[in-house]
């Protein structure tokens, strides 16, 4: 019997085009492991279940009639809650918007809705993306599936366990500074960070619009590349989007390792990180190098300065973006209000987290008259400098190999009250974004208490073939 919820994207729609399985008996299938196991793991925000069953009828209406059908058709997407979907829940994990619903689609939906994708859910995200371990949610924190005593990872820790869960073959998130690949890292599955530029942000609701971008999680790099390739390219409503067009999902079985010049930051091998981590990482290396990869170490002078000017850069972003969440014209809205500076005030201040507050506070204050020269502005130096490292790397390697995180999963609750701890997990993934270059995180295995590993690669601007070729690669080779 055709098992649905272990299916990969290709099995999905062979199956049904082949009639072994309907659209609906898909969804049926993954429906029924959501309600048993997401009231414990707490991945979804909202279930698109009137949404999903249209588009399965309609599928399965069209290959009873022997019509034409999309790439995708019959497989389930989740979404992350920051992303639009037309007339359904668009929370960013906040109460501000707690019952606001989109207007319109993001392109990436438009994109994947003509190829015959189905939307089974919105998944659970720190608020407003800011956060790593997703329990900065206004709807509640997001269990690992792995083991539910630990965090998921954040933002995007509802995308990465609804995929881990096996709640749906693949799922969307967003990556500002590791949100993608740090909550995949510590779930065991696929996440990338495309290029910036690579994927609309067109209906993604900003964070910070010069790092924001969306990206795929899955359970192995060909399912990745396959979404990616749809997601992908030009979009004349983004003027960040880069008129590029991807087919890497035709290239993958193509990939040479042999000659390939794989570059190992020692800054990022060095103090801080995980023992287990370091080494199941670096085995991975020796395994490549055996195979006919050429490795060489990496100076990075400016990667120690990462944390401090993204946590300038971001929160500066953040601070503009997020006052348009004022309650005049859409979302949540205090009551009791005098005048329009109390209706602000009050509503912001109810209506927002803690953290949000936080980075809100701090954006404003490093814009502020005085303090811009010495805070954005340098920090604006810094990420050219941090860029310059890159490129110069990448003159001599083809990508950059890392680990993902500096640590497996930890307990919920073990950092909530300790934000630069917590700021810290995304010590390794923070640059990429800086830079604007591409990574992706993959599973290479699980520490002494069965929590997943996850290895970062990383390529050049628009070199997303590199880093899936070289991840399908080590899928075979592992």
């Amino acid at each position: 019997m055709f098992k649905v919820s272990k299916a990969t994207v290709l099995e999905i729609t062979q199956a049904i085009k082949n009639r072994e399985v309907t659209a609906e008996g898909v969804l049926d299938g993954f429906y029924e492991n959501i309600a048993l196991k997401d009231k414990e793991i707490n991945a979804f925000i909202a279930i698109t279940k009137d949404l999903a069953y249209q588009k399965a009828k309609e599928i399965d209406l069209k290959i009873t009639n022997g019509e034409k059908v999309g790439k995708l058709a019959g497989v389930p997407i989740a979404i992350k809650d920051n992303i639009n979907i037309l007339d359904e829940r668009m929370t960013c994990g906040s109460k501000i918007l707690a019952d606001f619903k989109s207007p319109y689609n993001a392109t990436v939906i438009e994109r994947l809705a003509a190829e015959d994708a189905i939307f089974i859910g919105k998944t659970n995200m720190d608020e407003f993306a800011m956060g790593s371990s997703c329990e900065t949610s206004y709807f509640g924190p997001t269990k690992n599936p792995v083991n539910l005593e630990y965090i998921p990872g954040g933002s995007s820790g509802g995308s990465a366990a609804a995929v881990a869960a096996d709640f749906a073959p693949v799922a969307l998130g967003s990556d500002t500074g590791g949100s993608i690949r740090q909550p995949a890292a510590l779930c065991g599955v696929y996440g990338l960070k495309p290029t910036y530029g690579a994927v609309s942000r067109y209906g993604l609701t900003a964070f910070a619009s010069s790092l924001d971008q969306i990206g795929p999680f899955a359970k192995s790099a060909a399912d990745t590349a396959f979404i990616f390739d749809i997601i992908s390219g030009h979009d004349i409503k983004d003027s960040t989007s880069a008129e590029l067009d991807f087919n890497i999902s035709s290239e993958l079985e193509n990939f040479n390792i042999k000659g390939l010049k794989i570059g190992l930051p020692t800054k990022f091998f060095g103090e801080g990180l995980n023992r287990e981590v370091k080494n199941t990482v670096l085995a991975k290396i020796e395994e490549l190098k055996n195979k006919g990869a050429e490795i060489k170490e990496l100076e990075m002078p400016h990667a120690d300065y990462a944390i401090a000017a993204y946590y300038i850069l971001a929160p500066s972003e953040a601070s503009s973006n997020l006052s348009r969440f004022d309650g005049v014209k859409y979302g949540f809205r205090a009551e009791n209000i005098k005048n329009l500076m109390e209706e602000y005030t009050k509503t912001r201040a109810e209506g927002f987290g803690d953290e949000v507050k936080r980075r809100i506070m701090i954006g404003t204050y490093a814009l502020s008259s005085g303090y811009y020269d010495a805070y954005y502005l340098k920090a604006q130096k810094m990420r050219t400098l941090i860029k310059e490292d890159y490129d110069k790397a990448f003159e001599a390697v083809d990508v950059i190999i890392t680990p993902t995180t500096p640590d497996t999963a930890f307990k919920l609750g073990e950092k909530t009250g300790a934000p630069l701890a917590m700021y810290l997990s995304d010590i390794y993934t923070i640059s990429i974004n800086l830079a604007g270059i591409p990574a992706l995180s993959m599973p290479i295995g699980n520490d002494s208490k069965n929590l997943p590993i996850g290895m970062q690669i990383i390529a050049p601007h628009f070199q997303e073939s590199r880093i899936l070729g070289l991840a399908s690669f080590m899928e075979r080779m592992l």
